[in-house]
């Protein structure tokens, strides 16, 4: 039983199979509704440009690659939306942005989760500055991202800033991954508390660990290299995981 009460959900193990057949049906979602799609990917990429623009703004340029390396752990959260847009056309449902925003005020308990996600984004990024500052100096500080990413390749320091750094946040990815893969779609999808949520989550990954970090190195990866071209690529690839991290709930949680 859940700490709600409620009888917990009930997780079956999937294979690599399940993850290629629900990256097609996302695409099929992005396909069919692009316009929402397009929309919140045009969000997600804006939100990276800002924050990249006021960067810039403020001479910290040098933390540009590690927002890009740790925005993707924020992207189950801006997905929600994406959700709700496949879960509606999954049901036959109308789609507008006024339905899909009800449906995420309905559900109180998703805010506590975005906490978790927000959270954990500024742990990463937090954790990124002390490592600069163990490793490169206190005062480091560098003009371009050329010149921190020349001195990150070509010194000892930088390698070993480089190899922790990236250790730490693949540990962290993997820690939000298991907390939220599962957990935003099963709160937009039933009333269940955030904690039974993280739980569900965590026991998806558990009971399939190959194809489920497998799938979590995909997201990675695909989010990291669409961030590259500032962020634009994120327009697109945003809507087709989103809408494959639905399709994936589905194979992952049994349906009541």
């Amino acid at each position: 039983m859940s700490i709600s009460g409620k009888v917990d959900p009930v997780v079956r193990p999937v294979a690599a199979t399940d993850i290629a057949e629900a990256l097609v049906e996302g695409l099929r979602d992005f396909q069919a509704l692009p316009f929402y799609g397009l929309c919140f990917g045009a969000l997600y990429a804006g939100g990276g440009i800002a924050i990249m623009l006021c960067l810039t703004a403020f001479g910290m340029v040098y933390l540009v690659y590690p927002l890009a390396a740790g925005f993707a752990l924020i992207g189950p959260f801006v997905a929600i939306g994406l959700y709700e847009v496949s879960r509606r056309r999954e049901r036959g449902e109308p789609v507008s942005f006024g339905a899909i925003w009800s449906a995420i005020r309905s559900r109180s308990e998703i805010g506590w989760m975005a906490f978790v996600t927000l959270f954990v984004f500024v742990i990463w990024m937090y954790q990124v500055r002390l490592l600069i500052a163990l490793l490169l100096g206190l005062h480091a500080s560098f003009s371009s991202l050329q010149e921190f990413m020349t001195v990150v390749l070509t010194t000892n320091e930088g390698l070993l800033f480089l190899a922790i750094g990236n250790a730490v946040g693949a540990v962290l990815s993997l820690i939000l991954f298991s907390l939220t893969v599962v957990s935003f779609p099963l709160l937009l999808d039933r009333e269940v508390d955030f904690v039974t949520a993280m739980v569900t989550s965590v026991r998806a990954v558990v009971t399939s660990p190959l194809p489920m970090i497998s799938w979590a190195a995909v997201i990675v990866m695909l989010l990291i290299v669409s961030a590259l071209p500032y962020f634009l690529g994120l327009i697109v690839t945003l809507p087709v995981l989103g809408h494959a991290t639905w399709h994936l709930y589905r194979r992952l949680v049994v349906r009541v």
